[in-house]
Parts: structure tokens; sequence; C-alpha cells
């Protein structure tokens, strides 16, 4: 059942998000749709943002599975904004009710796995310290979620496509440049 529950949570929350927003919604609400105990629900998750935060993260690993890679990371990208896009009414809720801090957190966890994987790639070979590895990735997952937050905050109108495209201009060479620079900062 532990397999499942997490799952059935996901779609109950989802579910009921299309109708009403987050700090409506009760625990017994969602174990009532779903069918499961609130002991089972508070075995799992501590609270209804906990639950979200899941949700989140869970959506993006599934949109970026294999796209960990230099060759990919664009590709993964797109998966993400596909996947906030298909679930918008879920995002949009969720960005209208819990602090933006919040949604910034669940983004620059799921950005920061896909650009440290990147970064490491492009690392191979290169004495880099670790230090400067996270600060490189940092930085870049700071613009992602900058960009992707202003992208939600305007009701994801626009083209997330073209979006992907011009940060992918933007960023062309840039982590091996980034790369290059702190080795040269480092032997001097």
């Amino acid at each position: 059942m532990s397999g499942t529950t997490k799952p059935a949570l996901e779609a109950s929350l989802k579910k009921l998000l299309l109708h009403k927003s987050i700090d409506k919604i009760t625990i017994n609400e969602l174990t009532s749709d779903c069918g499961i105990s609130r002991m089972s629900f508070y075995y799992h998750f501590k609270d209804i943002y906990d639950l979200v935060e899941w949700v989140c993260v869970e959506d993006g690993k599934r949109a970026l599975q294999d796209k960990k890679t230099y060759d990919t990371w664009q590709e993964g990208l797109t998966q993400i904004f596909e996947a906030v896009m298909e679930n918008k009414p879920f995002i949009l809720n969720v960005y209208r009710s819990v602090s933006r801090e919040k949604i910034e957190s669940y983004l620059h966890k799921l950005t920061y796995s896909l650009i440290e994987c990147v970064v490491e790639e492009k690392c191979a070979g290169h004495d880099l310290a670790k230090e400067d590895r996270a600060f490189i990735a940092e930085f870049y997952k700071y613009g992602f979620v900058g960009v992707m937050l202003d992208w939600i905050d305007r009701g994801m109108k626009d083209d997330y496509k073209k979006i992907v495209e011009k940060m992918s201009v933007t960023l062309h060479g840039a982590v091996t440049n980034s790369i290059h620079n702190f080795e040269q900062e480092n032997k001097t």
C-alpha cells in the first residue's frame, strides 16, 4: 500500500486544487478522496505543504529522467516547462497560495540537480575545486529559476519553447567558459 499511498495523495491533491485553493483543502478531504486514513497521510507527510513539495519534486524527477547531460540539458529544461504546463492549475494554485520562496525552493532543488550533472560532466579532466563547481551550478540555477518564476508569474502565457531556445543561446558554451575562467583564476 505504501507504494500507492503517495501517488494516490498526489492525484487527490491535484484533483482538489482544480476547485479550491491549497489553504482551503483539509487533510480529511484529501484522505477521504483517496480512501486512506489520516494516520496514513501523517506517516508519509507532516502537512499538506510537505505533500506539495514532494509532488513538485517527483514531477520534476519524472520530467528530467535521463536529461542531465550537457547534450540533453536543453531537452531536460523543456521537459520541466512541459511538466509545469501539464500541471498548470496545480502550479498556479500553489504559486498563488504558497509564498514565492516556497515555490522558489522547489524549483531550486529541481534545477540544481539538472545543472549540477552538467557542470560535473563538463569538469571531467579539469582540476576544479568542489566549491567552485557548486558555485557555477548555483549561479546558473538562479538564472533558470528566475526565468521560470517570471513565466509562472505571467500566467504561463509565453511560449516556453522560445524561452528555452533563448536560454540555450545565452548559455551556449557558458558553463565550459565558467570552468575555464575558474581554472585560470586559481592558477594566479
